[in-house]
């Protein structure tokens, strides 16, 4: 089953929550809110969407998600796919949210996937840099300059003051700081990268020269999965739902 979770921002503290989780059965959509929409003081549920103690089940992806793809419509849209390197083939709408994380503008809302282990047993990640467009020209050139497979390096900005788990992205010969990693996988490089650090490799999966800045690369990540280890097992990741459900018409 595919899964997404749905994280908020509290437009006062500036704390982020995961507040739900969206999966799909290639039939049925279904949301549920976490305990992550009970712990955010000021969290308002979305929408028709009111009742945190329900399954809502769709047969079409819900709306706060539907609105954050690329109309199939818009000219530019076979570029986009090509910017990710996808296909045009079937529904691509979990993988196009999955690594773009759903954003749109000044939103407080971002989508991310769970990891699993890949058909290999091993942890593999594929995420948008973040961050090229507050650096300087010469890590946009570098980035242009990058090629598929080429190895990166994280680095962990202890001094952020935005997310202490922040892990800056640089590149080799010539050295340079080419972005940072996206929020959601920080904790989540830490642990792997305490169990193993020789075994996490980060590497240049896409480079679009003539994209726009935040879809100008992708990055993989991959790396032995360790026994015991859990992503999204935080209590906030939790469905608060029970048995109860609620079909919604899209």
């Amino acid at each position: 089953m595919k899964k997404l979770y749905l994280a908020w921002q509290d437009a006062i503290e500036r704390s982020w929550y995961p507040v739900g989780c969206l999966s799909f059965d290639n039939q049925i959509y279904r949301f549920v809110y976490t305990k992550g929409a009970r712990a955010a003081p000021n969290f308002v549920p979305f929408g028709r969407m009111t009742d945190l103690n329900i399954e809502y089940q769709s047969n079409e992806l819900f709306p706060i998600f539907a609105n954050r793809l690329m109309s199939k419509s818009r000219p530019e849209y076979k570029d986009y796919l090509q910017w990710l390197n996808l296909k045009d083939r079937g529904d691509v709408s979990f993988v196009i949210l999955s690594i773009t994380e759903g954003k749109r503008g000044t939103d407080s809302l971002e989508v991310f996937p769970c990891p699993e282990p890949n058909s290999a047993g091993k942890y593999e990640v594929r995420f948008l840099n973040h961050g090229l467009k507050y650096l300087s020209e010469h890590s946009t050139n570098r980035v242009n300059s990058l090629s598929p497979g080429e190895q990166l390096f994280l680095m962990h900005d202890l001094q952020n003051s935005y997310d202490p788990y922040a892990l800056a992205i640089r590149c080799d010969d010539p050295t340079a700081i080419i972005g940072y990693c996206p929020r959601y996988l920080t904790r989540d490089l830490h642990e792997l990268l305490k169990h193993n650090p020789s075994s996490v490799k980060v590497t240049v999966d896409q480079v679009n020269p003539n994209a726009p800045i935040k879809l100008r690369l992708i990055c993989k990540v991959q790396s032995d999965w360790p026994k015991g280890f859990l992503p999204c097992s935080d209590t906030l990741y939790q469905p608060i739902a029970g048995e109860r459900s609620c079909s919604i018409s899209t």
